[in-house]
């Protein structure tokens, strides 16, 4: 029985409904974990270790970041399959990790109020009745100290600015904070740490009103009612070459799978 809603949970059911089925439903273990989200979030770890020393008033050094790295990535190897893409090497992306810390640590960091910050608020009726009866959940990455949300992603090509101008997980986040300080943010920075032969970190400024607000509930209102209803569409895209469940999916099994477009992002 789903208990609550997450903004990842939402986005999985949209992209792809079966694999929602098999992640959240069946609970089927996954295989093997593609490499990108194991990046991801070893760097993310190293991110908010970094914030949580500043906000302590701890000195931070680079040489430390990179420890911190290493041994997150090293951690999360333990009893998991990574899968690496075609010539991508485990050394090459440990090098890139570093690069991109060494970017990160040269740029100015604004004071925050705290980073990995949890929440769980009410999803509201977007007809203005009763609640949906669940619960949305999730963590702010950072927030500022004048109320920007602050939100890391990693991808393989610069992320999209009319892209995250739509993303429903930063709406979803606008609505999180607007419902805990019952006002909106003062803005969404999203930071697209932007791998490739030379790495680089690129900031894109977006935000979200009171109608973005309405249309992430009716959103939200009819993935959940499309879960109730056990109702879970398999949807074949370029996400496909990295799906933990592909070799079991109708659609994707015994087939090679190419990738036409990459741009994994961690939350």
């Amino acid at each position: 029985m789903i208990n609550h809603l997450s903004a990842s949970q939402i986005n999985l059911y949209l992209q792809c409904g079966l694999k929602y089925r098999y992640q959240y439903i069946d609970l089927l273990p996954k295989p093997f974990r593609p490499s990108a989200l194991v990046f991801g979030s070893a760097l993310h770890s190293t991110l908010a270790w970094f914030h949580e020393e500043r906000i302590k008033g701890n000195s931070v050094t680079l040489e430390k970041l990179y420890r911190i790295f290493d041994a997150d990535w090293y951690s999360q190897r333990i009893d998991v399959n990574v899968h690496f893409k075609e010539s991508e090497k485990e050394a090459n992306l440990l090098n890139l990790g570093r690069e991109m810390l060494t970017i990160f640590f040269q740029e100015n960091h604004p004071n925050v109020k705290g980073c990995e910050i949890p929440f769980t608020v009410p999803l509201h009726s977007p007809n203005g009745g009763d609640d949906l009866e669940i619960a949305l959940e999730g963590f702010f990455d950072l927030i500022e100290e004048d109320g920007t949300i602050v939100e890391y992603k990693t991808s393989a090509t610069t992320l999209n600015s009319s892209d995250i101008d739509m993303r429903i997980q930063l709406t979803a986040y606008s609505y999180a904070y607007s419902i805990l300080y019952r006002k909106l943010p003062n803005g969404i920075r999203v930071v697209d740490f932007v791998k490739g032969r030379k790495p680089k970190i690129v900031i894109i400024e977006t935000g979200r009103d009171k109608n973005d607000h309405l249309g992430f509930l009716h959103i939200a209102q009819e993935v959940l009612k499309g879960i109730k209803a056990g109702i879970y569409i398999p949807h074949q895209s370029f996400w496909c070459v990295e799906c933990e469940y592909r070799d079991i999916c109708p659609l994707t099994k015994n087939k090679a799978v190419k990738s036409k477009k990459e741009s994994f992002a961690f939350a």
